[in-house]
């Protein structure tokens, strides 16, 4: 027994060959560098060393860092994708452990009784008499052509594609929640600028009556404001509404329960004008971006697994040899069992090879060469997603800022406006209708304003997503 142990150790070292295309890194024509941005160039100025890990934490919004930390714990998404990686990982186990000689044992016990014209008396013919049987068998699969070793390689791609992916899933995610808690903010703060607005045309309201009262105004223009007072109240029940959506998008994503979700939500008081804008991002290259995007690096893994299936494939069209050997005890009398008399013992070797098949292997082959050119097309797809996803978010972000400029020069200049307004309505200079223009003006300015505030700031989020997030404290600038 010993000997056979020696043997096919030695066999299992020295023969066997791994068929199949080895994996080779992609070859890619990368830019240099990305346009100049003044976002990104902000991190050469002493951002770099920073801990990034927490990238929404730059916001400094307590909440907004409480709602992310529930959602990594609650979510069922990613602990969808999380349950994904166990799975793999004992897949792997699997494939780990075929490598290794199967050892299993059995006991048998029978009874039986042989006739008499089969069987002399002498040996025990027409009696009726017990057999017992303990043994242990050893089978070992020699991987002579790498079989074996490319389903390893596979599991372990698998494996790896499916931490990459967890860790796409969580990125999406925080993105995702940081985006919709924007979005709350944004409508809870123009659900304010209506209801302050509904407030002041209501007073100026009261006014007009009282001016029409004393002889100084018109029908017309108590019309009017009562028309403009009319439209600021229609918009309170849909931005309510709005709200409404809002608080049930981020419960989903923060991972509220069904009672939470049916009582009051309540994400605090935080107005959207005290949330920081981070002032850069740390800079990295373009080629860095295939490495610090997840759901790159998740293309990249499936395309190595897929690369290794064509191994295992053409494996099977080779001999499988099957080693085996067995030893165990065997009598009539359990109290003979495991003396010398007693024992048995074989040793053997199964040779198998498919001879015809009607072309199951060539096909097995060709499926899997197939399917590796639709992992290489979807690594094609993931790169240059990635990178229009970076340059889409730079020029989000750009427009943001350029609008925000804009939409803040308009609400100085219709603020001047509206005060220039209501001197020239009191010294009887312009009429009512003037006025009002002036204030609907404003209101919509400042509403602009706040949706292109919400716009920057998810704009940062999406660029922070775009970058890979998540940088570690000793990731370099540009």
């Amino acid at each position: 027994m010993r000997k056979l142990m020696t043997v096919t150790v030695a066999i299992a070292l020295l023969g066997g060959c791994s068929l199949g295309p080895d994996y080779q890194a992609q070859t890619l024509d990368l830019p240099d560098a990305w346009p100049e941005h003044d976002l990104l160039e902000g991190a050469a100025q002493g951002q770099a060393l920073l801990d990034w890990q927490a990238w929404w934490t730059r916001f400094d919004d307590p909440v907004l860092n409480q709602l992310v930390e529930r959602a990594l714990d609650d979510n069922l998404t990613l602990r969808a994708q999380v349950q994904r990686i166990e799975q793999a990982r004992a897949q792997l186990g699997l494939a780990r452990a075929n490598r290794w000689p199967s050892l299993s044992g059995q006991a048998d016990a029978s009874r039986e009784q042989q006739p008499e014209a089969l069987m002399p008396p002498g040996l025990g013919g027409g009696e009726a008499r017990n057999q017992f049987v303990v043994a242990g068998a050893l089978s070992y699969e020699l991987d002579l052509w790498g079989r074996l070793a490319r389903e390893r390689e596979s599991a372990s791609a698998q494996l790896e594609q499916s931490a990459f992916g967890a860790q796409a899933v969580r990125l999406s995610l925080i993105a995702d929640v940081v985006t919709a808690y924007f979005n709350l903010r944004a409508v809870e703060q123009q659900y304010a600028l209506a209801r302050d607005a509904r407030i002041s045309r209501e007073r100026t309201l009261e006014i007009e009556r009282a001016r029409y009262d004393s002889g100084a105004s018109n029908p017309l223009a108590i019309r009017q404001a009562e028309a403009q007072l009319e439209g600021v109240r229609a918009q309170l029940p849909a931005l309510r509404q709005q709200a409404a959506m809002s608080r049930n998008t981020l419960a989903m994503l923060v991972g509220y329960s069904s009672a939470e979700l049916l009582g009051e939500l309540d994400f605090g008081e935080t107005r959207l004008t005290d949330i920081r804008l981070p002032d850069s991002v740390p800079a990295i290259m373009p080629s860095a971006l295939l490495r610090r995007r997840p759901d790159v690096r998740a293309a990249e893994a499936g395309l190595i697994a897929a690369n290794a299936q064509i191994g295992v494939a053409e494996a099977s069209r080779w001999p499988n040899l099957n080693l085996t050997g067995m030893v165990g005890s065997a009598a009539l009398d359990t109290s003979d069992l495991f003396t010398a008399p007693a024992q048995t013992w074989s040793l053997g070797a199964n040779l198998a090879a498919p001879l015809f098949d009607f072309g199951r292997t060539r096909a097995r082959v060709e499926a899997a060469k197939a399917g590796y050119e639709v992992a290489q097309t979807e690594y094609q797809l993931a790169v240059t997603g990635a990178f229009r996803d970076a340059r889409d978010a730079l020029t989000l972000y750009d427009s943001a800022e350029e609008r925000i400029s804009a939409i803040r020069r308009q609400v100085e200049a219709v603020e001047q406006t509206l005060v220039l307004a209501e001197l020239q309505y009191e010294r009887g200079a312009i009429g009512f209708y003037e006025l009002l223009d002036a204030q609907r003006a404003l209101l919509d300015a400042e509403m602009a304003l706040s949706e292109a505030l919400s716009d920057r700031l998810a704009a940062t989020a999406t660029l922070f997503k775009a970058m890979g997030g998540g940088w570690q404290p000793d990731a370099m600038a540009l």
